[in-house]
């Protein structure tokens, strides 16, 4: 499911709600998740999961083409973690 997909189902389940509202709603929401995670912390949605912020130590990693050793920095890369009722559902309990 895209974006465009999510704001469509909830306007449809939602017609009292204005399109544009939901739309802002769901903006705000991936906005407020981006800005916590860019910060550093975690952001946990009950039932669903917790997307948290991984740090990656620099390296000596190598180039797959030539074989050359490449210096890799240091990173942070995003984490999802999956919550017990998201994993139940998936596994048909």
């Amino acid at each position: 499911m895209i974006r465009s997909e999510l704001v469509q189902k909830i306007a449809d389940e939602n017609p009292h709600l204005y399109q544009r509202d939901v739309e802002r709603i769901v903006s705000t929401i991936f906005d407020e998740i981006i800005d916590t995670m860019a910060r550093g912390d975690r952001v946990e949605l009950r039932g669903f999961g917790a997307f948290s912020v991984k740090k990656r130590d620099a390296r000596v990693g190598r180039n797959p083409r030539t074989g050359d050793s490449v210096q890799v920095e240091e990173k942070h890369v995003p984490f999802f973690k999956t919550g017990k009722l998201l994993r139940d559902r998936l596994n048909g309990k």
